[in-house]
């Protein structure tokens, strides 16, 4: 006999889904999306497709297909395909289309449905990490698709001037052009990272939306000495938790918020669209932390044993 009455049995329901990316195998996302589907009856599985890995495919048309034939109920996408994505899908959200770059793609009876999460991650996790930030004006770094959300964001909220450093000009310049019609030519100014000291003169904080100071483009993104105390910083780097340029700016006494909110908060919101079930931000956030100290517990651990 069983020694759970069969009214406590629950029925788990198959779920799969994962992400696709470049240099993505340290990537926390499949346990933390893995934790949280049981507490929702879901026997969640999620992959992940590295363009890196020998005999993966860079074709992202192609990877699109074969995930959506093996009945994958979406897909998360991250750099460098979230705005390459896009020629690729039937339908966006209206605001993926605002900030042309998706992060979370459904798959809906033979459509594919282009989400961005990303800005909503942002969002919270400023409003939760740096309450009564001043946001008058704000310098950001990158202007790739994670730095057009973040953007998207910012001036949504009522930042008052944005100004984007990027090295490539072609691209701040479009993410200017784009930005600049929706919500004003005078809100959002592009420039070359040579011209940050100016720049960070009359700011009220930085906001890092690049990839420099994740474990796998370490560095910071910036010339730390131009941190005046004064300044806000958030770094959107979540592995390291705790980056370089984080680190840096906390000497110099400026008030910080990491990575982990953002990631939490935009994976949550990712859940709820390929699942259509709320998480518990709360528990995936304790989650989140959990394992990134845990992985730093074996990198120190690997250190000494090479010492």
């Amino acid at each position: 006999m069983s020694k759970h009455p069969a009214a406590e049995v629950r029925t788990m329901r198959p779920c799969r889904y994962g992400l696709i990316g470049s240099g993505i195998a340290a990537s926390l996302s499949p346990p933390l999306h893995e934790a949280e589907g049981p507490h929702h009856g879901l026997d969640l599985s999620y992959d992940l497709i590295d363009v890196e890995d020998p005999g993966t495919p860079a074709d992202l048309g192609r990877l699109l297909g074969d995930a959506e034939s093996s009945g994958f109920a979406g897909l998360n996408i991250t750099h460098p395909f979230k705005q390459e994505v896009i020629p690729h899908l039937d339908r966006l959200s209206p605001q993926a289309a605002d900030i042309g770059a998706v992060n979370t793609v459904v798959f809906d009876g033979g459509r594919r449905i282009g989400h961005n999460t990303d800005a909503q991650g942002f969002a919270e996790s400023f409003r939760q990490g740096l309450p009564g930030a001043q946001t008058r004006h704000v310098v950001q770094l990158g202007a790739g698709g994670a730095g057009a959300a973040c953007a998207y964001a910012q001036l949504s909220a009522g930042t008052g001037r944005l100004t984007v450093a990027d090295p490539d000009a072609a691209r701040r310049t479009e993410l200017v052009r784009a930005f600049a019609a929706r919500f004003g030519a005078d809100r959002i100014t592009g420039i070359s990272p040579d011209d940050l000291s100016e720049a960070l003169a009359s700011a009220d904080g930085v906001v890092n939306a690049s990839p420099i100071g994740m474990h796998a483009h370490p560095g910071t993104p910036m010339p730390v000495d131009l941190l005046r105390p004064g300044l806000w910083l958030v770094d959107i780097v979540y592995m390291p938790l705790d980056t370089p340029l984080l680190q840096a700016a906390r000497a110099r006494g400026l008030r910080t918020s990491g990575g982990a909110g953002m990631c939490v908060f935009q994976a949550a919101a990712a859940f709820e669209l390929i699942t259509g079930l709320p998480p518990d931000t709360g528990r995936m956030l304790g989650h989140l932390r959990s394992l990134l100290a845990q992985r730093h517990g074996r990198i120190e651990g690997d250190r000494r044993c090479q010492a």
